[in-house]
């Protein structure tokens, strides 16, 4: 049963071109892979209601993705892998995702296109863009090693989503080695802040990143390990500070 849940995001790309309203860049990648996958019919779980937030989801991340992996000159196997991680690939679909991933590698289509494209679908949902941001640094730091191209990359993507710089230090703080990291960055605020305000904040980052929140804004099921990393950053960040506080 839990196989079946894996591969539903796949079988909602495959009818994505005909059944769902993307268009621009994303709707033309789409076109170009959509053959390659057997088209799931079942929809008990109201993927017709967040259908579309799902599919130019994962379309975003598989293009920005794909081409962020060539940002610092090289594709490695960790970054392939990583990729593979992110999206929790059935064995019985890697060739499928290969297909894509490499697909969008060689679209002529710039990453500003498709950043453009996702910044306007998600203007009312930027936690959602927030969450594409993660998928990308995941990949990013797979081979534990940050380029400056790509740490640019990510930049200007975030500019392209409507991030200010305070913003973009804030979702990049969570992705640096655990002993690097600004544990009031990654929380999202100063160290200003007082006690109260601080774990009236930390139960609120902690409540938006809940699982059931990710899928409720429209991340696949596939993406919900993105929310565990994220959420033990945060408890890291806060367990680090209420020590030091003495909270």
């Amino acid at each position: 049963m839990r196989m079946l849940h894996l591969m539903s995001i796949w079988g909602k790309l495959a009818g994505a071109a005909a059944g769902l309203a993307v268009g621009g860049p994303i709707g033309a990648l789409l076109g170009g892979f959509a053959g390659h996958f057997a088209i799931d019919r079942d929809k008990d779980d109201g993927e017709a209601a967040g259908g579309e937030n799902q599919v130019a989801f994962t379309v975003g991340v598989i293009a920005l993705g794909a081409k962020m992996a060539k940002a610092d000159g090289v594709v490695t196997a960790d970054e392939v892998n990583a990729f593979k991680d992110v999206f929790k690939v059935p064995e019985g679909e890697m060739k499928n995702v290969a297909r894509v991933f490499n697909l969008a590698k060689q679209d002529v289509a710039g990453y500003e296109a498709y950043a453009d494209q996702l910044a306007g679908m998600f203007k009312d949902n930027k936690k959602l863009l927030e969450d594409i941001l993660d998928g990308l640094f995941y990949i990013a730091g797979a081979d534990e090693v940050m380029h400056p191209a790509e740490e640019a990359y990510l930049e200007e993507v975030a500019k392209r989503f409507g991030f200010t710089d305070t913003e973009f230090k804030y979702i990049k703080a969570r992705h640096v080695a655990s002993d690097k990291r600004n544990p009031y960055d990654v929380l999202e605020v100063t160290p200003e802040i007082s006690d109260e305000d601080l774990k009236t904040h930390y139960r609120k980052l902690v409540a938006d990143n809940h699982p059931d929140k990710l899928l409720a804004r429209g991340v696949p099921e596939e993406f919900i390990a993105l929310a565990t990393e994220k959420i033990a950053a945060i408890n890291e960040a806060y367990d680090q500070i209420a020590k030091e506080r003495g909270l």
